[in-house]
């Protein structure tokens, strides 16, 4: 009977010793994978989908990246900021300078009531054929990445040679720059329009 106690005894405090066992460190690390929040949005999960992404900083509160193709949703991200840089530069300087040929208007909005309906469907035209070419016909989201090496955004436009030598490690700091400011121009684009709408004057 004493044995049997004392056995009793030792395990019991065997047990409750393996409660203060430390964790093992992979599935601690598996566990913070697993939770890991959002460092836009520290409320949510992080989106797994981002990850690898230049530029990720895990901001996907309606959560496209679960339902969309990540490569489509990065193409029109990269474009759309693309457009809005170049949109912003001409908003600024319409105000400024005009084409030869164009009615001068001191506000930017005015601009495609001036040229006419034929120059604005010259340009939706253009950007349609050009979108056409650069992805080889290739244009919905279901056969845009149909090529497994397509890279978003990359279409082989370098006239400059910015990238030639360059690491990939200087590539992705290039990349971030670019994304980094057309997501800026995207916010200032849109502010630059609706300063114009509300308050009925030129920008500047």
């Amino acid at each position: 009977m004493t044995k049997l106690t004392t056995a009793v005894i030792i395990t019991a405090i065997a047990s409750s010793c393996n409660a203060f066992a430390p964790v093992p460190q992979q599935q601690s690390i598996r566990s913070v994978e697993l939770n890991a929040m959002s460092r836009a949005l520290p409320f949510l999960s992080e989106p797994k989908n981002l990850k690898g992404y230049v530029g990720d900083v895990g901001f996907d509160p309606f959560a496209f990246s679960e339902f969309f193709d990540i490569k489509w949703l990065r193409e029109a991200e990269i474009k759309h900021g693309r457009a809005s840089m170049l949109a912003c530069l001409g908003f600024i300087l319409q105000e400024y300078w005009t084409l030869p040929g164009m009615t001068h208007v001191d506000d930017s909005n005015l601009a495609p009531s001036v040229v006419g309906v034929s120059s604005m469907v010259q340009i939706v035209v253009w950007m349609g054929v050009l979108e056409f070419w650069t992805n080889k016909g290739n244009v919905t989201m279901e056969n845009m990445f149909e090529d497994p090496k397509r890279e978003p955004g990359n279409l082989g436009f370098d006239p400059m040679g910015l990238s030639s030598g360059k690491s990939q490690e200087e590539k992705d700091a290039m990349a971030l720059k670019e994304i980094k400011n057309g997501r800026l121009a995207m916010l200032a684009i849109g502010g630059m329009i609706h300063h114009n709408w509300i308050t009925g004057e030129a920008l500047f």
